[in-house]
């Protein structure tokens, strides 16, 4: 196939010649580019399959069941709802969204089908008990389009005109706010543009909000968004806003208000000689900005006062909360520099409070290991001024009878996504972090000595799908939900749901929850 026609930028990676990267003949290791451009292609190498491998591999693991329940290949969202002495899983992505009963969890039953008509979604969304009101409330964000559906290869670089056409475009940039009224039931309390100064406008700025919300029940929620159009200091090719972090007090769900706004110097126009001393500054590959928004733990309303989020390639922070209307960075951190993909995607903040450790993580946007690998790294923030890297989580690697020796060479995307959500149910295990690996399945690391941790169980999914269509394959494996009070895993792939176990986390527990 040939390379994305558009005048490269100056600090833009040109393409690597396929003889410079791949396995290395006398290590057998796979040696990625130093750094490549954004390419939403396959570019398999030497050793690549040239089928879809239809075989599955697991060590230490179990299927206690499988559906072949596909709501979207690649990526999806869950989320639980406990109520009445049941459990409920939400298990959506724009277009559609199905609810279950699994309160059994290998006898789940489909409660909802829904696929919404044409302008509408269902946003990624966080429902939370706000126990003060006796209440579930629903914060569902709404955010401009994204990636190709918008842009072609060259992105914004190439079709400059369509990033007015994005900021034209009339549509709601925000969150809104909904009360549960049932498990499957819910009504609209509040709509709330991002755009602070024109909320009302048939024509909003920034990009609305990103991901699913931050809010534990309390008074605080935390948004990802670009509040206005200053913020485009964006190199990536496909998305033309560098979302920055919002703070909304919720203390009356009905009103939510905008208590203040966080963002990295050189985010927004006007504040060039930050932006040119970026390290990617140039290089129209990197996303810059959140991703998703502030992680805490423990929540604001139970003690805690630090924020911890990565910046895309902007690196990783630490933010004083302890006076929500004026956030303080008080300790930040450069991830090593990895272009292209995702430098940093999202912090797993969940043993922040007991251990004084997150694990942080960009991921893989081309195939075929056609960029550095996507590490996670342990970092440990007990002293929130300097938070430092203690450790790195060891690469997946297959077993010694599959036809390859790296995942790269199983093709598609290979490298981490996000490890569920910090709403996932119980307390997460001090010494287990569990991944999706796109192609790679899902991983269990046990990170009881993060400076040496180590795989302690897998299951891989037969590939499925189409080489003609990307979307169909790339990312077999991209979403894993943990209920930890059950020691179960909930893992979502191109080839249906999957109820897992492993010892590694202990004797699951089938019956309904306990709390």
């Amino acid at each position: 196939m040939s390379e994305p026609a558009h005048v490269r930028g100056v600090n833009e990676p040109s393409h690597v010649s396929p003889s410079s990267y791949g396995i290395d003949a006398a290590t057998g290791q796979f040696v990625h580019p130093e750094a490549s451009p954004f390419h939403p292609h396959a570019r398999p190498v030497a050793g690549s399959l040239d089928y879809l491998e239809d075989r599955e591999y697991r060590h230490n693991m179990t299927v206690q069941a499988h559906w072949p329940i596909v709501v979207s290949p690649s990526v999806c969202w869950q989320q639980i709802v406990d109520w009445g002495g049941r459990r409920y899983m939400y298990n959506y992505f724009k277009t559609r969204l199905n609810i279950y009963d699994i309160t059994d969890p290998r006898e789940l039953k489909v409660l909802v089908e829904r696929t919404f008509a044409p302008g509408e979604s269902f946003g990624a969304s966080t429902i939370a008990f706000n126990a003060k009101l006796g209440k579930w409330i629903m914060l569902q964000s709404a955010e401009v389009p994204r990636g190709l559906n918008v842009m072609g290869d060259g992105g914004k670089y190439a079709e400059p005109g369509r990033v007015a056409e994005l900021m034209a475009k009339p549509m709601f940039r925000g969150f809104r706010v909904f009360e549960l009224t049932s498990p499957t039931e819910w009504h609209l309390l509040a709509e709330v543009s991002t755009d602070a100064l024109h909320p009302h406008a048939r024509v909003q700025q920034g990009s609305g909000a990103l991901d699913v919300p931050t809010y534990h029940g309390g008074r605080y929620a935390f948004i990802a968004a670009a509040p206005d159009n200053t913020f485009v200091n964006q190199e990536y090719p496909n998305y033309v806003y560098s979302p920055g972090q919002l703070i909304y007090d919720l203390e009356d769900p009905c009103n939510p208000r905008l208590v203040s706004a966080w963002w990295v110097p050189g985010q927004r126009l006007g504040e060039d000689a930050a932006y040119r001393a970026l390290r990617q500054h140039g290089n129209r590959t990197s996303w810059l900005g959140a991703r998703m928004p502030i992680a805490v733990d423990p929540p604001l309303e139970q003690g805690g006062r630090y924020g911890y989020t990565v910046m895309g390639g902007l690196g990783f922070h630490v933010i004083d909360l302890a006076d929500p209307a004026n956030p303080v960075t008080v300790g930040s951190l450069d991830l090593p520099l990895n272009v292209g993909g995702v430098e940093g995607d999202n912090v797993d903040a969940s043993r922040a409070g007991d251990l004084g450790i997150v694990l942080v993580n960009g991921y893989p946007m081309n195939e075929d290991g056609y960029e550095p690998y996507k590490d996670i790294f342990v970092i440990d923030v007990k002293d929130p001024a300097h938070p430092a890297i203690v450790g790195v989580l060891p690469r997946p690697t297959p077993p010694a009878d599959a036809p390859y020796t790296d995942f790269v060479l199983r093709r598609g995307k290979f490298g981490p996504k996000r490890p569920g959500y910090y709403f996932q149910p119980g307390r997460a295990h001090p010494g287990v972090a569990i991944y999706p690996f796109m192609n790679a399945g899902i991983q269990v690391f046990d990170i009881r000595d993060p400076a040496h941790a180590s795989i302690a169980a897998y299951f891989v999914p037969r590939m499925t799908g189409d080489f003609a269509d990307t979307h169909s394959y790339a990312t077999p494996m991209e979403n894993v939900f943990i209920e930890w009070d059950r020691k179960l895993i909930w893992a979502f792939g191109n080839t249906g749901i999957y109820l897992l176990s492993t010892p590694a986390l202990g004797e699951p527990d089938f019956g309904p929850p306990r709390n």
